[in-house]
């Protein structure tokens, strides 16, 4: 029988077939979704909630992530399990912890967006309290949280602001101060939503100042998200995807009912206490990732404080902070990173 040779048309579907069958043969590992490990601090906060609200409206999988969440204690610090690898990146953490560990510790630790700039928390009486305005408070006392690195000079800052003399009480926390205001035994009370909020609702305490409403408060960054240079180098798109989605998650959280709906069920609060704390006590750029706020200056207190050796560097602050560039939807390319900081 005489030999046919194949013809270029022939050819051409063999490697077409060909091409498909090996497409075929790594499609399960390559339509998998990248998978991250991130520890979130104070499980319940607006400020924190965007990985499960992003996750849960399909925001991190539009860009091919799954996030494997775990909420540490409240006592538990979060920058040790970024450095040893348990989990990939750290959200909420304190920048003063940040650096402590970068700083002092030679931690090979990077900040990649900021999580909240400014403050939610507030000041509040009982009802009941003859305390109507900040004025009213010289002499009295004014609790602070040992939970909160910030709390204490949050404190001195709000009584600097309004030119007033009360008298700090350390507080284990919020349900401790509570009990404490209502019963009369401190006047001035301190907390962060969620929690009181439901109690305002009620009418059985009485907002008497935010911390925003203080320019030394409002205008720092409070807590960051983070990873390692180790992650940054090998796993750089999937973190530039994560920050990607985590910034059209702060946006869904702005501006979509559903939003609410999902954070009053994961948080076990009402959709209107979920609203109005939205609404009054967390603005919109607050939450922004874009850029770190006054960090010359908490360097600058840090090391006065004895946290750290010495305010950073500009070498240093261009290690530390390595922000994912933001992408626009649907670009075909993107990245890069950028050092976002606000003027000093």
């Amino acid at each position: 029988m005489r030999h046919v040779k194949p013809t270029r048309h022939m050819r051409r579907w063999g490697y077409v077939v060909a091409a498909v069958a090996a497409l075929s043969a790594m499609a399960p590992e390559a339509m998998a979704d990248d998978s991250l490990k991130i520890a979130v601090a104070r499980r319940g906060a607006w400020d924190t909630a965007a990985p499960d609200l992003g996750q849960r409206a399909g925001i991190f999988q539009k860009h091919g992530l799954t996030l494997d969440l775990t909420y540490p204690r409240a006592e538990e610090t979060i920058e040790p399990a970024v450095i040893s690898g348990s989990v990939d990146v750290g959200l909420g953490v304190g920048i003063i912890d940040v650096l402590r560990a970068y700083a002092t510790k030679n931690a090979p630790i990077r900040i990649i967006g900021a999580n909240m700039t400014g403050s939610p928390n507030y000041w509040y009486v009982a009802a009941t309290s003859p305390i109507k305005t900040v004025k009213d408070i010289n002499g009295k006392t004014i609790a602070y949280s040992k939970a909160d690195a910030f709390s204490q000079y949050d404190v001195f800052d709000f009584m600097q602001r309004y030119g007033v003399k009360a008298r700090p009480v350390l507080l284990a926390g919020g349900t401790a101060t509570f009990d404490q205001v209502m019963a009369g035994k401190i006047d001035v009370g301190w907390a962060t939503p969620p929690f009181g909020v439901d109690a305002v609702e009620q009418g059985r305490i009485r907002v008497l100042a935010k911390a925003n409403d203080i320019p030394k408060i409002r205008d720092k960054t409070d807590s960051v998200t983070i990873a390692t240079a180790d992650t940054l180098q090998k796993r750089k798109d999937v973190v530039d995807r994560f920050a990607q989605a985590y910034r059209e998650t702060i946006e869904w959280m702005y501006s979509d009912p559903a939003a609410l709906k999902a954070y009053a069920e994961f948080a076990g609060v009402s959709e209107e206490v979920a609203r109005r704390m939205r609404d009054e006590f967390y603005t919109k750029d607050m939450l922004s990732p874009n850029s770190i706020a006054g960090l010359a200056a908490t360097a600058k207190e840090a090391a006065k404080a004895k946290q750290i050796w010495a305010p950073l560097s500009r070498k240093q602050t261009g290690e530390l902070v390595q922000i994912p560039a933001a992408r626009r939807v649907n670009a075909s390319s993107g990245g890069g990173w950028f050092r976002a900081l606000s003027p000093k």
